[in-house]
This record gives C-alpha cells, structure tokens and sequence, in this order.
C-alpha cells in the first residue's frame, strides 16, 4: 500500500487533500501543514512501511 492510501484509509476524514508533488534526486519529504514530519534528505533513507502512520498519530494525538 502506497503512503497516500495508508494516510486516505486511517484518516480520510480529517485530511483536505493530499499533493503528490514529483522531485528530482529522490527527495521524499512528508509535510502536514506547513510543519515537515519526514524527509528522506534529514534521515538519509526511505520511509519505513506504516512509518508515516505513525508519524500522523502523533501529530493527530496533539491536536484532537
């Protein structure tokens, strides 16, 4: 399952939109808002399976 599906399947009724912008060089960056949660550049690899979900139940748990 690709990132978007994992986000649209937990939390499709709390998100707006999701933008899926290609880059150049492998940039994998992940914001909400305006706040960036994950990028590939910072951490050096690839997002881990159910790794983003994770990330958004943290940001979510903070704000609900």
């Amino acid at each position: 399952m690709s990132t978007a599906q994992e986000l649209l399947s937990d939390y499709q009724q709390l998100i707006k939109n999701v933008n899926l912008i290609t880059g150049d060089n492998g940039v994998f960056d992940v914001h909400i808002g305006d706040e960036l949660v994950y990028s590939k550049d910072k951490t050096g690899r690839h997002i881990f399976d159910g790794e983003i979900l994770q990330i958004m139940q943290g940001v979510i748990d903070a704000d609900v």
